[in-house]
């Protein structure tokens, strides 16, 4: 089969396939929203919330210290991470800057690769720009918070794992390893490869990259995986979905528990936190077993049904989690722009609900964190509206993941052949294997009867 160019030589939209004006818009709103946040904290414009920068040159900073002397920070109950956590925080310490200095550098930098690998995604054919769109001004609404959280360079290479994961799994593979190392939910992007060469090659690099990689900083350091002594001891993180009940009851005088910093983050402590812990427990459990099941009796599937399935996994995780930090957010604006690039994706509302949730979290952290602590009417209010978003959002994913993929998919076209078929004309395009699969895709040719070898 011999695909045509995206574009006819000289065509006035150009090689791109797109116009330039959207591209200068793109790069200014881009420009102009990194600026505000630059601005925002480095002090010269006030914060909403006041410095949201502790927890680089405090808390980073001290793990780094500790980690350049061959130990994890292991007698630290706010070291909550996966070994490979220590990559990223000793990355600023290659850099000539003071630690905050290069650490916001290094969320630079991530960020505008984020953003100039949706663009380029988005310039292919079949593809969009609306991934691109959701990453610049998405990013943003979260406040200069996510410039002082790890979590956008993790966003960052989970990104590019799956986008690479239809051209070449095995690199797409690798990253989602590197990323699951690091943070765990980039993991979640493997849930809805397609069955065959392609899962096996994803699979098995993911897999090889994160237990190497944690078995290589095991090896050389003391401390890797202590941290899980921690998690069964934690409580209600405040800004949880699983807070609200309490916090409600709180409100009405029928909660008399406590709120304190436990393991690294503000928990609710006290009567009913065992039962709802066991509640989101059972949530997440559940949550997952319901995606298999979706795995295992989907009958039709397109580009967008991998992305789908990542942001529909990555939103049970969120919701059922005990925790729910601000900077989370990030990692749902990050899946949600992935399966915006396709122009078939079935998650675009989910998109909306997950970017009018953005500012939310910037009212509730850090503008209103103190009277959220407190479980004040307002504050709990907004984070009531943001939670309840999320719920939403979860709910909506899995019901239109499923629509998706239910159903038979149209056979193509039947096509009387010559007896002698014509030549391919000498000046056609090379397609490369992986692009011809991307491009089958696309074009909506779903072939559920297909060896697995014809549909990696």
């Amino acid at each position: 089969m011999e695909l045509a160019p995206a574009t006819e030589p000289g065509s006035p939209r150009g090689r791109l396939g797109r116009p330039l004006g959207a591209l200068a818009a793109l790069g200014a709103t881009w420009v102009a929203t990194r600026t505000v946040l630059v601005l925002l904290i480095t002090g010269v414009l006030k914060s909403p919330g006041g410095d949201v920068t502790a927890d680089v040159w405090m808390i980073y900073h001290a793990w780094y210290g500790v980690l350049q002397t061959g130990t994890f920070p292991f007698d630290d109950v706010t070291w909550q991470y996966p070994p490979g956590a220590a990559l990223v925080i000793l990355l600023p310490g290659l850099l000539p800057w003071s630690y905050l200095v290069s650490f916001w550098v290094i969320c630079g930098i991530a960020d505008a690769a984020a953003a100039a690998l949706l663009v380029r995604t988005g310039l292919r054919r079949g593809r969009a720009l609306s991934g691109a769109w959701m990453w610049v001004v998405g990013v943003p609404l979260l406040g200069p918070m996510i410039y002082n959280r790890f979590d956008l360079v993790v966003t960052a290479v989970a990104l590019a794992g799956l986008l690479a994961l239809i051209r070449r799994p095995a690199v797409g593979g690798l990253l989602l390893g590197l990323g699951g190392i690091v943070k765990v939910w980039p993991l979640l992007g493997l849930i809805g490869t397609p069955s065959g060469r392609r899962t096996r090659r994803s699979w098995t690099l993911a897999g090889a990259t994160a237990v190497s990689i944690g078995f290589l900083l095991a090896a050389g350091m003391n401390g890797a995986f202590d941290f899980l002594a921690f998690q069964k001891d934690r409580g209600i993180e405040v800004e949880s979905v699983g807070a609200l009940p309490l916090h409600f009851a709180r409100l009405a005088g029928a909660w008399d528990g406590k709120v304190t910093m436990n393991y690294g983050s503000p928990e609710m402590l006290g009567p009913w936190v065992p039962v709802i812990s066991k509640v989101m427990m059972a949530g997440t459990v559940l949550g997952f077993l319901w995606l298999l099941l979706w795995r295992f009796t989907s009958k039709r599937r397109n580009a967008a049904t991998m992305y789908d399935a990542a942001l529909c996994a990555l939103l049970i995780f969120v919701v059922t989690s005990r925790v729910i930090s601000p900077q989370y957010l990030v990692w749902l604006v990050g899946v949600a722009a992935v399966c915006l690039t396709v122009r078939g994706t079935s998650q675009r509302p989910v998109a909306l609900l997950i970017l009018i949730a953005c500012p939310l979290t910037l009212v509730e952290f850090p503008t209103m964190f103190t009277q959220v602590l407190a479980s004040e009417p307002v504050a709990v209010t907004v984070l009531a509206l943001r939670n309840l978003l999320l719920v939403a959002a979860t709910v909506l994913a899995c019901v239109r993941l499923w629509r998706s993929t239910r159903g038979e998919a149209p056979l193509p076209a039947t096509l009387v052949l010559d007896r002698e078929p014509a030549a391919l004309p000498s000046s056609g395009y090379p397609v490369r294997p992986g692009i011809a699969y991307e491009q089958d895709l696309l074009d909506g040719i779903d072939r559920p009867g297909a060896p697995a070898e014809q549909r990696r």
